[in-house]
């Protein structure tokens, strides 16, 4: 019996890579809808301040099937976060974020990423435990 509502916490990026964007997400999916929500966060592979995490936490999107088992997914995420301006400026923005991933049915495979300014092309994506 498939679940309609299930849980899924992984991350894409090049993990190991100094200073790669690494985009960790933790998503619930609606199996039925294809309804996505979640919180996401994005890392630079260790680089020390300013380059704090990136905290997404409105995250929304869809999951969609393509073609006949073994199940292919394409799962389209977008959110907003706020990027403060480095000193000696004061204030902040609102940025955007976009995610498209390519997952097989074990939420393993490929994808890409944008905020703000920033574009991560054809990382590999993978569940985590």
């Amino acid at each position: 019996m498939a679940l309609d509502l299930y849980h899924v916490k992984g991350e894409a990026g090049k993990v190991g890579t100094p200073g790669a964007p690494i985009l960790s997400f933790q998503l619930l999916v609606n199996a039925v809808s294809g309804k996505i929500t979640g919180h996401a966060e994005i890392t630079h592979g260790g680089l020390p301040p300013p380059n704090e995490p990136i905290s997404i936490s409105n995250l929304t999107g869809h999951l969609s099937q393509l073609g006949e088992p073994p199940n292919h997914h394409v799962v389209t995420l977008k959110g907003t976060y706020v990027q403060s301006f480095p000193p000696p400026a004061i204030g902040e923005i609102l940025e955007h974020f976009h995610a498209t991933l390519s997952v097989d049915g074990h939420w393993n495979g490929h994808g890409s990423f944008t905020y703000g300014s920033h574009t991560v092309n054809n990382v590999p994506v993978k569940k985590l435990p």
